[in-house]
């Protein structure tokens, strides 16, 4: 399985909302990619911005239709490009890991965000537009965001955008292979390895409420499990639980 040749753009509002638009147009096949240099209103989870000086970093998204995947099944899109970029950036520095549901994280601070965006018909997914930005060659953050970092700060070391972005999409097609050929089970235990804070207890906040817990599991369903002090075992989706970074 290949991906097509990405499409470059000098700059977008979003290169997920450009994807979007160009397969109302038109056929667009399958793990097409776009990337930019520049985004005007790049997304985040929860509605944030997502701040990149403009020709610094590796801003792009891709899509896929795995119509074969039920809607309660989507959370496994999201381990496939938490992992591929888990895998490609751990090749540059040591401690990369995957803070659930999918950012990516170096030590304490934040590398990478992915936003994705289902398409249902029915019960499964008709279309999935994954968007990631990428802190590559950015030296220094301007905005309010609590701890993000650049692969350059971390390493002193300037990237190639295009190189980075072949490796991400190798194994971003590689991942999807085995979805498609339904051997969830290697993304999964890998998913599960590669996890910020896998050991230990942490500090979480849970509403107005801060416990300290460790993780137990991922569902399926991409439910975090953890076990706090008590031993009393706590489920969250999405946005209903925080990690605190200030220990």
């Amino acid at each position: 399985m290949n991906y097509p040749d990405p499409i470059r753009l000098n700059e977008t509002t979003s290169t997920n909302s450009y994807l979007a638009d160009l397969c109302q147009q038109q056929d667009v096949a399958e793990l097409t990619c776009v990337y930019t240099a520049f985004q005007s209103a790049g997304r985040g989870q929860r509605g944030n911005s997502w701040e990149s000086e403009a020709g610094k970093n590796l801003l792009f998204s891709f899509v896929t239709y795995p119509d074969f995947l039920e809607a309660r099944r989507q959370f496994l899109l999201s381990q496939v490009t938490a992992l591929a970029l888990q895998e490609v950036l751990t090749q540059y520095a040591e401690h990369i890991t995957i803070k659930w549901p999918n950012d990516i994280y170096w030590k304490d601070k934040k590398l990478c965000g992915t936003l994705i965006e289902n398409d249902l018909t029915g019960t499964h997914i008709s279309r999935s537009i994954s968007g990631t930005g990428i802190n590559l060659n950015q030296e220094r953050f301007l905005s309010d965001a609590p701890n993000p970092v650049s692969l350059f700060q971390i390493t002193g070391q300037l990237y190639e955008t295009e190189e980075i972005l072949r490796e991400v999409m190798e194994r971003i097609t590689h991942y999807y292979s085995l979805l498609k050929a339904n051997e969830t089970g290697i993304i999964t235990s890998r998913y599960k390895d590669a996890l910020y804070r896998k050991e230990g207890y942490h500090l979480y906040r849970d509403g107005t409420e801060t416990f300290r817990a460790r993780i137990c599991d991922i569902e399926a369903s991409g439910r975090l499990i953890v076990e706090d002090e008590a031993g009393k075992t706590r489920g969250y989706m999405f946005k209903e639980v925080s990690f605190l970074l200030n220990e």
